[in-house]
């Protein structure tokens, strides 16, 4: 079975989650699994709650928020960045103006009529 590595990044409490202990602010760790792996089962995989999760990114893009996670059945690409935020952290400073979309969300969203966030111009 192919594998691919996955860079993942947890802030705040959510560190916890990783096996690395420098900091307790913020871990990065890397992830290989197998190539069909979803995003449920890499949360399974760190015994991670998704309730426990806020905004997640993917490669940037904004792919779920609290009470609103599409993102479970993502599958993923070698090389890919997760970025998962404690429900308790602020917005990235960064996507102040908005943030690029997984196309899971951006669906999610238009269909509730919630969207309240417009994209930076060049984004999806």
């Amino acid at each position: 079975m192919d594998t691919i590595r996955l860079e993942v990044w947890l802030y705040g409490p959510l560190a916890r989650y990783s096996d690395n202990t420098e900091s307790k602010s913020h871990a990065k760790m890397f992830i290989e699994m197998p190539q069909d792996l979803r995003m449920r089962d890499i949360l399974e995989l760190m015994s991670l709650p998704t309730e426990e999760r806020g905004m997640t990114f993917i490669n940037g893009n904004l792919c779920a928020m609290p009470g609103l996670q599409p993102d479970m059945d993502h599958s993923f690409k070698d090389g890919d960045r997760v970025a998962f935020f404690h429900l308790k952290s602020m917005w990235p400073f960064q996507y102040r103006d908005g943030a690029a979309m997984a196309p899971e969300l951006k669906t999610s969203l238009d269909s509730k009529k919630k969207r309240h966030h417009l994209n930076k111009p060049g984004t999806n």
